[in-house]
């Protein structure tokens, strides 16, 4: 009696497919405010690879000066960075935006308590994401903030 067992990935094997890397319903142009490279880094190559267009800001001083520059789908804050911190820049951009005009801020912060995201909601923010960022978590959050029915209402 023979068997018909093989290993998978040798010759004569079944071809099973990758889990697909998920993708957005649509590309997103997201404002990554973060100072610290290897989380820059981590976080750019998982929003590319879902498909999104990532500007950097290295602290919160930039995020103010870039943001009224472009159509921002999402801002992705850092809440301790030199020369203005998530906090501050958060509630600059809020007095900059438009009163039909809501830019989903999340902050991304290894500050997990619950008095800190209290500070970031009470600053402006939208949500709080733990650091380390979860690839999953992350996403469901962009998706969270970014579905269709939530952003044509402010077209």
């Amino acid at each position: 009696m023979t068997s018909n067992t093989t290993t998978p990935g040798a010759p004569g094997a079944p071809i099973t497919q990758a889990t697909p890397t998920p993708v957005a319903p649509r590309p997103l142009l997201v404002l990554l405010v973060e100072d610290h490279p290897v989380n820059q880094m981590l976080a750019t190559t998982l929003l590319k690879k879902w498909g999104h267009t990532v500007v950097l800001a290295q602290n919160g001083q930039e995020a103010v000066d870039l943001f009224p520059h472009s159509p921002w789908d999402v801002v992705l804050m850092d809440m301790q960075m030199p020369v203005m911190d998530g906090l501050q820049a958060t509630e600059k951009i809020r007095a900059m935006e438009q009163p039909n005009q809501r830019i989903p801020i999340i902050a991304v912060t290894a500050n997990a308590m619950a008095s800190d995201r209290e500070a970031c909601l009470q600053a402006g923010m939208d949500d709080h994401l733990p650091k380390p960022i979860n690839s999953k978590n992350l996403q469901a959050m962009l998706e969270h903030y970014t579905a269709p029915s939530r952003t044509e209402g402010a077209a």
